[in-house]
């Protein structure tokens, strides 16, 4: 899984600077013991087959966490948007691609987020390179959480403003921040980290924002557990970000909030101006996902959720559970030490983690099966991991 690239020694010597330069940067990668490769999977849920082992696995890395991918109703919703409208929606939304279920899923995102307006994007990584650049312009001031998604990290690089990274939740710091700048903030966070599954602190963010007048923008695409900031929200002017790709099972993502900032991004977000509509099955697949997730079925997934999460990590907030271990040889050796017990757990290590942070990163979904969670829990403790 991470031995160094299979190209090295099956070919020539590179033989132009660029060849030199690429072989150069693999061998750097390869030589740090960081690289690495997709796997095929053969799986719908939790379990399937790892087709480069032949190995049958249960994993323990996705995050369709209500396990609506293989849901009958958003199957069955995509399967006829696919014969209605085809298999992609041919253009960009402000040209040709925008159908008729792309209007009835950003309503019923606005309808969730209890905002004025919603607007799709073809990924959730796109929606923050959107939101962003839209509004991060030059004279304005964007203050990060330090342990903010790529996504978010690089919408930052790409706006004209200012950036400022603020240790991670610590609100104090934010707060000295902001009142020594005088310019048009940003604070930019997600809701639920995605490496480590804490939760922001959601009312002192809040609290700052509406004293310093400050836009937050909210990315809650990991918060399937909540808690809904929504009753802390009120007086702030706010971006909600989430994805479609997780808690609700398709692909794509979304911005809500009011009206005028929600029209802005239509007209100055790149990443949905210049890029081609979501498919027509995807966001059929959300919408029909959404309204599962606000019925009885829905509540009762999430309760199955969190019976999981406190199987594994009583009170976590999240289904994403780290488990520290530091070394980044100890953490892939944990993971191979699982993956001989049928259970895939990937090593997360730097540079997506910070260096000394290497571990094991557990998801869980409400569709693993108790017997898969007990497995788990008897080889971390087999492996003296402690979970």
């Amino acid at each position: 899984m991470d031995e160094g690239p299979p190209t090295q020694g099956a070919r020539p010597g590179p033989s132009t600077p660029w060849q030199a330069r690429v072989a150069e940067r693999c061998a750097q990668v390869a030589a740090e013991g960081r690289w690495r490769r997709p796997r095929p999977f053969d799986a719908s849920g939790p379990a399937g087959v790892l087709l480069d082992e032949g190995r049958r696995v249960v994993s323990f890395a996705s995050n369709d966490y209500l396990g609506l991918t293989s849901h009958p109703d958003v199957a069955a919703a995509a399967a006829e948007a696919l014969a209605r409208w085809g298999t992609g929606s041919g253009a960009s939304r402000l040209v040709t691609g925008s159908r008729p279920v792309h209007h009835q899923l950003e309503a019923a995102l606005a309808e969730h987020a209890g905002c004025e307006r919603a607007v799709v994007f073809p990924t959730g990584f796109a929606a923050n390179l959107g939101v962003l650049s839209a509004f991060g312009e030059q004279g304005v001031h964007i203050f990060s959480d330090e342990y903010n998604h790529a996504s978010i990290v690089d919408g930052a690089r790409l706006a004209r403003a200012e950036v400022t990274v603020y240790p991670h939740t610590d609100m104090d710091a934010l707060a000295k921040l902001l009142a020594d700048d005088a310019a048009p903030a940003i604070v930019v966070t997600d809701f639920v980290f995605s490496m480590d599954g804490d939760v922001s602190p959601v009312a002192r963010l809040a609290d700052l924002c509406r004293r310093h007048r400050a836009l937050l923008v909210l990315d809650e695409a990991h918060a399937v557990l909540g808690p809904d900031p929504a009753p802390h929200l009120e007086g702030v002017d706010v971006l909600r970000v989430g994805t479609l790709s997780k808690t609700l099972g398709s692909l794509g993502g979304y911005v809500a909030g009011a009206a005028p900032f929600v029209e802005l991004l239509e007209n100055r977000a790149r990443s949905y101006i210049f890029t081609t509509a979501p498919t027509p099955a995807d966001t059929a697949a959300a919408l029909a996902a959404l309204g599962v997730l606000h019925s009885d079925a829905g509540t009762a997934l999430r309760a199955r959720l969190r019976a999981l999460v406190d199987r594994i990590a009583p009170g976590h907030p999240s289904p994403i559970i780290p488990i520290v271990l530091g070394n980044e040889e100890r953490a892939l050796e944990a993971s191979a030490a699982l993956l001989e017990r049928g259970l895939w757990v990937p090593a997360i290590r730097p540079p997506t983690v910070p260096v000394g942070t290497a571990r094991l990163r557990v998801t869980l979904s409400a569709a693993h099966g108790d017997d898969d969670v007990d497995r788990l829990r008897q080889a971390l403790a087999e492996l003296e991991v402690p979970a």
